[in-house]
């Protein structure tokens, strides 16, 4: 079941097929509805987490995409598990959330002075769209209110309570807006009720993954009544045949897409992709485990004697399961994309055509991170590491004949 399911989850990510979502112009605003959301991150060891991801599932794609797609108010940024870009046609429901902070009942927001927020509000509203760094003070002598960290706080209180929007990004720096002056017109301002809410995490997670469960449901979504309200709807869309209950070697029970169930997938050997650590597909650690049985965890936050693999490794999905990771980064500067460590962890029957085509998505990545070349200081195992620049050399000769 683990390998039906396996494929199942593969196939609904968008990572089975070289062109999942099409080749037009709207990719990146369909790949981005059906996947719900994609993670922000700020680490630019290689190119950034929420581009990687469409990459990964776009060929063509290029980094300027989502600013298109926020332009065009396709696309928003707001928490969604994480910081998120998420579909536009989704925004009520990040309302419940918005309308909580703004109603004092989180934490993180509390004591922030009503002047500040007042007054970032109104230079917004007055002076137009604003960086963060338009409000810092000019000197630590001036004894103003409104110096840095308070307007930090208050600019971030107004974004996550709905008053502002990223309008757009300069490098990663965010461009705030009055909200009113960023949402479509055609917009839907009416807040979910819980019931409505539970089906949107539901129906969103199927559609991503083919499946689900009330723990990948829930995550950082604390509370009883909304797993009361999640179990309801997973019960009315079982007793419809829409959702398959499956319970494996007494673990947790886990929600299918019944249809999918009844489908079969098909997934080429040639099939391999490096995936950025915050990729949707591998977001759910534990569940990365029970499906292809990997371990995976990201190491940049432990300190340097506590890593086992590398800063920023990259899992590798070659065929249907994941076979080991590479940790590199991208030299912009001189275009050399640096494989730090390339670790193989599963046994591969055909090296030569797994180095192949490692090869040939090195390159394809290499590309992607303005990089020309590329560099491998280490291999595991090591004795493949000739045959590894052997295959990459004749990959690159092929692409220049």
């Amino acid at each position: 079941m683990y390998k039906k399911l396996r494929k199942m989850a593969l196939f609904h990510q968008g990572l089975t097929k070289q062109y999942p979502f099409g080749r037009g112009k709207d990719t990146s605003k369909k790949t981005l509805e059906h996947l719900g959301y994609v993670q922000i991150d700020t680490l630019a060891v290689v190119e950034r987490a929420h581009h990687h991801t469409l990459w990964s599932r776009i060929p063509n794609y290029q980094s300027n995409n989502l600013n298109q797609l926020v332009r065009e108010r396709s696309a928003f940024e707001y928490w969604s598990h994480a910081a998120s870009y998420l579909p536009m046609r989704d925004y009520r429901f990040s309302l419940p959330k918005m309308l909580s902070i703004k109603r004092g009942e989180s934490r993180h927001y509390k004591n922030i002075d009503n002047k500040h927020l007042t007054y970032i509000y109104d230079r917004i509203r007055i002076d137009g769209p604003q960086q963060a760094r338009n409000f810092e003070s000019n000197s630590d002598k001036n004894g103003k209110w409104w110096d840095w960290k308070p307007s930090k706080r208050a600019l971030e209180k107004l974004f996550m309570q709905g008053d502002l929007m990223v309008t757009e990004r300069k490098g990663m720096e965010k461009v705030y807006d009055l909200t009113d002056r960023v949402l479509p017109d055609n917009i839907d301002l009416s807040e979910p009720s819980p019931l409505e809410f539970a089906e949107y995490l539901l129906n969103t997670s199927v559609r991503a993954n083919g499946f689900t469960s009330l723990k990948q449901l829930t995550h950082l979504r604390p509370g009883i009544p909304l797993r009361k309200n999640i179990f309801s709807v997973l019960q009315q869309k079982i007793q419809e045949g829409i959702i398959t209950e499956i319970n494996i070697d007494n673990q947790a029970a886990i929600y299918a897409s019944s249809e999918s169930l009844d489908s079969k997938t098909t997934i080429k050997p040639e099939n391999l992709k490096f995936l950025s650590p915050f990729d949707n597909a591998i977001i759910h650690r534990e569940r990365v485990e029970q499906l292809f049985n990997f371990y995976f965890r990201l190491e940049c936050y432990l300190p340097a004697d506590k890593r086992r693999f590398g800063y920023f490794c990259l899992p590798i999905l070659y065929g249907e399961l994941l076979v080991g990771r590479i940790d590199c980064k991208a030299h912009r500067k001189t275009g050399v994309l640096e494989i730090i460590h390339l670790h193989l962890e599963k046994t591969i029957k055909d090296i030569d055509h797994f180095l192949f085509h490692f090869a040939k998505t090195a390159y394809d990545f290499a590309k992607f991170n303005q990089c020309h070349s590329l560099e491998l200081k280490t291999m595991t195992p090591q004795k493949l590491q000739n045959v590894f620049q052997r295959e990459l050399s004749n990959y690159i000769q092929a692409q220049n004949d």
